[in-house]
């Protein structure tokens, strides 16, 4: 990419797209366009190929989803399909008929079969079934990688994807009911740090294992990834390092000060057991994370801290 280039962040107010836009900065890129929700619908076809249409834009990244914990989604996996499959069609053609050469898309691991290898390859993609949990959004994402691989292949564009695992970091969705497991946890703890609750509930046994990577980290494989001349079509992005969902409570309790006792509710579900990515492809290439999962889980307590304070915490 060239510094000067019209580059599109799709979804940047939410935790990747903001954490992109950081990076992009910091890099010295200096066109980065963006689109809040009420000014583009990013589920509205047209709405988007006029978007594309209106903008000399050379590089697209879509970082823009539907996104959810594991209750939200195994409730909801009508909406997380639609409206994320819509999102990714509209984005990704809408740049193709626009005449975007390059475009990176964004997805997550869950994409992956439930019982797949572990750690977990790229080449596992659709070979045993989903985790039914979260099938509709990683139905989505498939869609939406293999759409770029279909035109990078047949049109000659540089349409690529990356995989991310867990992510955290500034920026995250707090949502008790609707957030991912480590933001919500996070919640937990400091809700009853300040309030002086005796107990955390939290979902599961506690056993399953996760691997967790700082937004940061993301936001530089991407711009890593984005100055190669000829990447892979799909590359995970993970640190390697897994720990059990026990163990991150225990983390998170420690890293918020909170002494309450945590009760393990064992009637929610679970989810995968395990979920590792292989990221070996990516680190082969040259790119490796910087941030610790415990000095990661120290700056997203200070940060949860000052959008608390600031009011612009997102519930």
């Amino acid at each position: 990419m060239d510094k000067n280039d019209i580059i599109y962040v799709a979804g940047h107010r939410g935790m990747v797209g903001s954490a992109v836009c950081r990076a992009l900065a910091a890099s010295g890129y200096r066109n980065v366009i963006t689109a809040t929700h009420g000014q583009l619908d990013l589920t509205d076809r047209r709405a988007v190929r006029e978007f594309y249409a209106a903008s000399a834009i050379k590089t697209a990244i879509i970082c823009a989803a539907k996104v959810g914990g594991i209750g939200a989604n195994s409730a909801g996996n009508a909406t997380f399909l639609h409206e994320n499959i819509l999102i990714a069609m509209n984005t990704i053609m809408g740049a193709y008929e626009a005449g975007v050469k390059r475009l990176l898309f964004l997805g997550s691991t869950c994409i992956y079969p439930r019982m797949a290898p572990q750690p977990i390859p790229e080449d596992s993609l659709l070979t045993a079934p989903l985790e039914k949990t979260n099938e509709g959004y990683a139905l989505a994402k498939i869609s939406g990688l293999k759409l770029c691989e279909f035109l990078r292949r047949d049109c000659g564009v540089t349409y690529h994807s990356l995989m991310p695992t867990n992510l955290y970091g500034p920026g995250d969705n707090y949502d008790i009911n609707g957030g991912h497991v480590l933001p919500t946890m996070i919640r937990k703890f400091e809700t009853a740090r300040t309030e002086g609750h005796k107990s955390v509930p939290l979902w599961g046994s506690g056993t399953p294992l996760r691997e967790f990577l700082h937004v940061d980290d993301l936001a530089a494989a991407c711009l890593f990834v984005l100055e190669m001349e000829n990447p892979p079509d799909l590359l995970n992005v993970g640190t390697g390092v897994e720990v059990s969902i026990r163990e991150l409570a225990e983390k998170v309790q420690a890293a918020t000060g909170c002494t309450a006792a945590i009760e393990w509710d064992s009637s929610k579900p679970d989810g995968t057991p395990r979920k590792l990515c292989d990221s070996s492809k990516l680190r082969s290439l040259g790119w490796k994370p910087r941030i610790s999962l415990e000095e990661g889980l120290a700056r997203t307590v200070a940060d949860y801290r000052r959008e608390v304070a600031a009011g612009t915490i997102r519930l």
